[in-house]
């Protein structure tokens, strides 16, 4: 039986989640990407709560350029919210989305300003 799009990135989605779970030392950096925009968030799994969040949508990310570039602010942006937040070393989670493109740009924007994962 072929799965379709949507239903191969949730079983995706569900491996991940089974090995990687974020604590207070070790947040789980979330990913989730719809078409026209894309959001990350510090989740630490143990006590349910979200430590930092931006997404595309913010005030302070330019809207200008491509999506890609785009992205690669959101990860600047987290990176710098997570740094002010005490944490330095993150979990990533793609969300069940391809290591490429926008999720890419976003996690090597993370890195440069100073994420380690």
């Amino acid at each position: 039986m072929k799965l379709s799009k949507t239903q191969r990135k949730y079983r995706i989605r569900r491996r991940i989640r089974k090995v990687s779970s974020g604590t207070a030392e070790r947040p789980r950096l979330s990913i989730f990407r719809s078409n026209s925009e894309i959001y990350a968030q510090l989740i630490d799994d143990v006590k349910g709560i979200t430590l930092a969040a931006a997404s595309s949508r913010d005030k302070d990310i330019e809207s200008k350029g491509s999506k890609s570039e785009i992205a690669g602010l959101v990860g600047k942006a987290i990176a710098e919210k997570s740094l002010k937040a005490g944490v330095d070393k993150v979990a990533f989670d793609r969300g069940g989305n391809l290591y490429h493109g926008r999720v890419k740009s976003l996690a090597e924007g993370a890195r440069e300003a100073g994420l380690k994962f």
